[in-house]
């Protein structure tokens, strides 16, 4: 079976992560995905030796194309505007209104190709009294209230650690692009996609919102603990080799934990009767718990819960996660060279379709290394029209 996008081609414009993973999911899906960079290449791309920024660029550009563009001459926004006539999505993250001061925007583009679909992912949208504010994962945690109720009540704010912003950026611009792919099959016309990150990751401050409404304010931030301190045992406690995390969110899962831990006695006391008592002895219930996992490793600990079916997980190392058996089994990772920073486990899209296995994983592009190419076969130029535009440093 041909992968869901087979025959739709993209300009992948995007930078750094929100961009990038939206065009990598594209590609997993089967899309054409020309990655577009302006000559020097685009900033997550390393210069020279390996940095922090070679895995993740290797990572989000897996499976493209890669071309050069010079959107400041005029001669690269003509090719912009020639090749736009022949593809199907144009995707950027550009600050809002930086195209469309070359004259490449949205409306521009697609009054080249009214099938065209233009999606845009920024930090706070193209409309409203934030447009302009700079956003990056950092300040998006800052504006959206996911810092203020990550960390504990004795420590500043506290940012997620991992970039969750710029990636609920990048998966929802990969939802409206998809869905406006499917619209264009029922009305023939493209559209013009506004993704902000502040408006993606709202959704999940459900809990923690859920508690201010509650209680008609914010309370202190509760560290690993359940942000409205209603559910108990809601923790990370210690074991011998490191940490497991361990939720009950059912009377059923207390009664099999206690089982578990060989104090079925608990059940009998009071205070513990029900959730609404075990989160008022909340104190109690961790040291309870966290007396039983510190005598013993996280295995052991994983394994005696499973068998009891209470919810419960060992806090994986980045080491341990690249090795994981069941990702590598799964599929979702897979093991290739880098140049500069040796082995690697690289992702396949979370995306899964029964009966289509996700396309084989490729090496990111080297900066422009299909320009000619892409020029000839998309845009239609010939051989002398190519290098006369490389030698007005169009590309």
């Amino acid at each position: 079976m041909d992968q869901p996008l087979a025959g739709v081609t993209v300009l992948d414009f995007g930078q750094i992560y929100n961009g990038p993973y939206c065009g990598f999911l594209l590609a997993q899906a089967g899309a054409r995905v020309i990655k577009v960079e302006s000559p020097i290449g685009e900033p997550l791309r390393a210069r020279g030796e390996p940095s922090t920024a070679s895995y993740a660029f290797a990572l989000l550009n897996a499976g493209k194309e890669g071309i050069t563009l010079n959107i400041k001459s005029a001669a690269g926004q003509a090719i912009l505007k020639r090749l736009a006539r022949e593809v199907d999505v144009v995707l950027e993250n550009f600050a809002p209104g930086t195209m469309d001061r070359y004259g490449i925007g949205a409306s521009a583009l697609r009054r080249e190709n009214p099938r065209l679909i233009y999606a845009a992912g920024t930090g706070y949208g193209a409309t409203g009294p934030h447009r302009d504010y700079l956003g990056m994962d950092l300040t998006i945690q800052a504006m959206s209230g996911i810092m203020s109720i990550t960390g504990r009540e004795d420590t500043p704010p506290l940012k997620s650690g991992a970039a969750l912003c710029d990636f609920f950026g990048g998966v929802h611009l990969y939802g409206a692009i998809v869905s406006a792919l499917y619209q264009r099959q029922r009305t023939g016309e493209g559209a013009i996609i506004d993704i902000a990150m502040q408006d993606t990751v709202f959704p999940t401050l459900a809990t923690a919102l859920g508690a201010y409404y509650l209680n008609g304010e914010q309370g202190p931030r509760h560290g690993n603990r359940h942000p409205g301190l209603s559910l108990a045992p809601y923790n990370v406690y210690r074991a011998r080799d490191g940490h497991v995390a361990m939720i009950c969110i059912r009377e059923g899962h207390w009664r099999r934990l206690i089982q578990a831990i060989g104090q079925p006695e608990l059940g009998e006391r009071p205070e513990f009767a029900d959730m609404a008592g075990r989160a008022a002895h909340i104190d109690a219930v961790d040291a309870l718990v966290e007396a039983w996992t510190e005598q013993r490793t996280r295995d052991e600990i994983f394994r005696t819960m499973q068998a009891h079916r209470v919810i419960c997980a060992s806090v994986q190392t980045l080491e341990e996660v690249v090795n994981d058996p069941h990702l590598h089994e799964r599929g979702t990772l897979a093991w290739r060279e880098h140049p500069g920073l040796g082995r690697i486990a690289l992702c396949r899209t979370p995306l899964r379709y029964q009966g289509m296995t996700p396309p084989e994983l490729t090496d990111s592009p080297a900066l422009g290394a299909d320009t000619q190419r892409v020029l000839r076969e998309l845009g239609g130029y010939g051989e002398e029209e190519v290098e006369a535009l490389r030698q007005a440093e169009a590309y």
